[in-house]
């Protein structure tokens, strides 16, 4: 790699990039407090439900990729995910600044981690630190899209 600056940076991009769709803080943006927990005809989950899954997921791949006694002890998928479709008092602006606060963590690990392509320690195979960064765009890319959907099917968007 003949710029290995421009590489991390294009990494830290793709974490919050808007470039082919809507990203997370579109997504989020102005939603009224009474479709947060609405559910849309043919959709399992509510906009609250897809935001925390998002912040649950993120904080996770984030504490396995920083934490050196990371244990992983959620049990997939009920633990990633709420039970209520209605957010509690507080929470829906509460789960976006975390959500946004875990990105910011996860950009620093992509400038920052010296070698991007080392194993992340407490992971096993081919668990590595750039691996934990796409695994966060990828998983947000989905749920967003997701969000976008059901804020469309509520009338929303």
């Amino acid at each position: 790699m003949t710029n290995p600056d421009a590489f991390r940076e294009h990494v830290v991009r793709l974490l919050d990039w808007e470039d082919a769709h809507a990203g997370f803080d579109k997504a989020v943006a102005g939603l009224a407090a009474d479709k947060r927990g609405a559910r849309a005809a043919g959709f399992e989950h509510s906009p609250w439900q897809l935001l925390e899954h998002l912040r649950i997921a993120q904080a996770d791949i984030l504490d396995f990729c920083v934490n050196p006694a990371y244990v992983h002890e959620r049990a997939w998928p009920d633990d990633y995910w709420p039970k209520n479709p209605e957010p509690p008092e507080g929470a829906w602006e509460a789960s976006i600044a975390a959500y946004r606060a875990d990105r910011d963590e996860m950009k620093r690990l992509a400038r920052n981690q010296p070698d991007l392509l080392a194993l992340v320690p407490t992971g096993t195979g081919n668990q590595t630190y750039l691996r934990g960064i796409f695994l966060v765009a990828d998983h947000a890319a989905y749920h967003v899209g997701q969000l976008v959907a059901v804020r469309r099917a509520l009338g929303a968007w």
